[in-house]
């Protein structure tokens, strides 16, 4: 068995609906254990001319490794039309559904570096969009090799991303189909 935080987000189409998609293609690859309240992000990036993300986090536990997880991940995007455009890595997208970090049965950070995948994901330290949520629903997270997710989040690095985000209270993802 594996834990898997995911980093969730969309800004294309019906935002609300792309993230519900990603929590119910997850929850068919594990048994989802959380899921954040929904926060409204500006762009993140050098590719600011796009409309604002909405963002969460999720916590899913199951038998697959780093690649299935990816796989699986990759697939949820694909039923929700994801295009990926080289020209703008940090482009608008109906659904973006990322790994941030992953841990073994006993609590083992899986820490690895392959042309397909990096983990922990190599620039969640930076990102307030995904360290937020992700505080939301594990207080005393570590994000392997940066360390206290609680103290990256109150980093001056991060302050301005950070009072940009806007929780949208109105919007529960449901954690159980």
């Amino acid at each position: 068995m594996t834990q898997v935080v995911f980093s969730i987000g969309s800004n294309l189409g019906d935002r609300e609906a792309h993230l519900r998609l990603a929590v119910a293609g997850l929850s068919e690859a594990g048994e989802v254990r959380a899921v954040s309240g929904v926060y409204e992000t500006p762009p993140w990036g050098d590719d600011e001319d796009q409309p604002s993300y909405y963002n969460a986090a999720v916590i899913v536990t199951g038998p697959l490794r780093p690649i299935e997880w990816l796989h699986a991940a990759q697939r949820i995007e694909a039923t929700a039309l994801r295009e990926r455009d080289p020209q703008r890595r940090f482009g608008p997208r109906t659904l973006d559904v990322d790994l941030i970090a992953m841990w073994e049965d006993d609590g083992t950070p899986i820490i690895m570096d392959t042309p397909e995948l990096t983990l922990p994901h190599p620039r969640a330290h930076q990102r307030a969009f995904v360290l937020r949520p992700w505080l939301e629903i594990q207080p005393y997270a570590k994000l392997p090799g940066h360390g206290w997710v609680n103290d990256l989040v109150l980093s001056e690095a991060l302050e301005a991303d950070v009072a940009a985000m806007n929780a949208l209270p109105t919007i529960q993802l449901q954690s159980t189909p």
